[in-house]
């Protein structure tokens, strides 16, 4: 992706929740845009049942945020470890901000919780940390001491409940599902009403950005995901009826089409980790269509869009939007491609 295609103003980051501005959440612009003929609408993510239709399906990401970011020491060194990924029970792949940390010494968490390295992550620059708690006392410790992962457009330390989808039950994501942050209960009951069904999946997220301009590579970036049962039956019969099946963030794509991708194009109940780096060029077995916020030229995210609709579609909607003001990351804007 060619960064200079377009540059995101500062006054474009959202920096706050939008119900902290006196608004609902699911009060965010929607910038509608057809695959097929590039023609972009502007609505509000509140009005998205008139771009549905009875008997399409929702596929939501259920994974919940975890308080990723810890704060420990290395003798006199205050470090922060950033959470990516569980490897196993006490082993984590982990980013550690800052050029000052020693790979050979532990870190100390306080309450007797520390770590050590134990090798490399999946990619530089991530770090594998052995923790010497596991499962639920890790769970405590994190729940305890942790704070939600913050970048440097966000000034504010928001808590960890403003990182959450309202529906988010399964704890694992290191960084919010943000693409489903808009939806309401209200929403949601809105749409069930008009016969839109959502079904649920979980894909734990990893950290999707290293800092100093680094992102991860997709192939490098494993993360773990559940298609339930219930949700590939939900899907088969959308497939059937000539029903849209529309994913609920870059997520949710990745987790559906690397099962078909296992499955010769067919869907199947499965629990794995993937690697899928989705491009341009990769065929999508499974998603008609995504809701997804707006993201950096630099990002991953971006190629796998390129998957749903031509360059020259995308690229003239995206600066559509920046010539509306719409605002981006998890606190910004929706973009629904259908």
């Amino acid at each position: 992706m060619n960064e200079a295609i377009f540059d995101i103003p500062e006054q474009l980051n959202a920096s706050t929740p939008i119900e902290l501005t006196g608004k609902n959440r699911d009060e965010v612009k929607l910038m509608v845009l057809n695959r097929k003929t590039g023609t972009c609408l502007h609505s509000r993510f509140d009005q998205l049942q008139a771009q549905l239709k009875k008997g399409d399906v929702l596929v939501v990401n259920n994974s919940r945020t975890i308080p990723a970011s810890l704060k420990g020491k290395q003798g006199n060194r205050q470090v922060e470890v950033r959470l990516s990924r569980k490897v196993s029970s006490g082993e984590w792949d982990t980013l550690i901000l800052g050029s000052m940390y020693d790979t050979r010494l532990p870190i100390s968490f306080g309450d007797g919780v520390n770590a050590v390295m134990a090798g490399k992550g999946s990619e530089e620059p991530l770090l594998r940390l052995a923790f010497n708690v596991e499962g639920e006392a890790f769970y405590d410790f994190i729940y305890r001491k942790g704070q939600p992962v913050r970048y440097e457009y966000i000034a504010t330390p928001w808590p960890l409940d403003k990182y959450q989808t309202v529906y988010g039950s399964v704890p694992g994501s290191v960084e919010m599902a943000s693409a489903g942050r808009a939806f309401s209960w209200k929403l949601i009951s809105r749409l069930r009403a008009e016969g839109v069904e959502m079904a649920t999946l979980q894909l734990h997220a990893g950290l999707s950005y290293y800092g100093d301009d680094r992102w991860p590579t997709p192939k490098n970036h494993p993360e773990e995901y559940h298609l339930p049962q219930e949700t590939v039956d939900s899907i088969r019969k959308a497939k059937k009826n000539g029903n849209r099946v529309i994913a609920v963030g870059t997520t949710v794509v990745r987790a559906l089409e690397t099962v078909a991708a296992e499955h010769d194009g067919e869907l199947a109940a499965a629990s794995g980790v993937t690697n899928l780096y989705i491009t341009k060029e990769s065929p999508l077995h499974v998603v008609d269509g995504l809701i997804t916020g707006l993201h950096e030229p630099q990002a991953s995210h971006l190629d796998l869009l390129r998957a749903f609709v031509s360059d020259e579609h995308l690229f003239r909607a995206y600066r559509n939007a920046l010539a509306k003001s719409y605002m981006w990351h998890e606190f910004g804007d929706m973009n629904l491609i259908l």
